[in-house]
C-alpha cells in the first residue's frame, strides 16, 4: 500500500470513529465541514481543469447537503427549518450550475452560504 493510500485510509477510519462517538449535533457539524472541504476540492478541481474530479467532488457536496436537507425537521422546526430547507435547495441548484457551467463562482457562493450557516450552528453549541 502506498503512502497516499494509507493516508486515506486512516483518514476514513478516523472519520468513522469520530461520526460513532459524536453527538447529533457534532454530526451535522462534520457534514457541514465536510461539505465545505468539498466545495474546497472541487474548486481547485475546477482550476486544474479536472472536469471527471470536479463532478465528483460537486456530487458528493450536494449529497452531504442533500443530507443537512434530509435532516430538517419541518413539522417542529418551524420558520427556521423552512427557511434551511429552502436554503439548502437553493445551494444544491447553485452546485449544479456550477458543474454545468464550470463556474466557480457559486461554488464560492455556496461556501459563503454554507460557512454563515455552520457558525449559526456552532454558536448553538456555545
Amino acid at each position: 500500500m502506498n503512502a497516499m493510500a494509507a493516508l486515506k485510509q486512516y483518514q476514513t477510519v478516523n472519520t468513522q470513529a469520530q461520526a460513532i462517538e459524536a453527538s447529533p449535533h457534532r454530526l451535522i457539524q462534520m457534514l457541514m465541514e465536510g461539505g465545505l472541504s468539498r466545495l474546497a476540492q472541487a474548486r481547485g478541481a475546477m482550476a486544474r481543469d479536472q472536469v471527471a474530479l470536479k463532478g465528483e467532488l460537486i456530487s458528493k457536496a450536494i449529497g452531504i447537503i442533500g443530507g443537512l436537507r434530509e435532516g430538517l425537521n419541518l413539522e417542529l422546526g418551524g420558520d427556521v427549518a423552512a427557511n434551511l430547507d429552502s436554503l439548502y435547495e437553493y445551494m444544491i441548484a447553485r452546485l449544479i450550475e456550477a458543474n454545468v457551467q464550470n463556474d466557480a463562482a457559486p461554488l464560492d457562493e455556496v461556501a459563503a452560504l454554507l460557512r454563515n450557516v455552520k457558525a449559526g450552528w456552532d454558536a448553538i453549541s456555545q
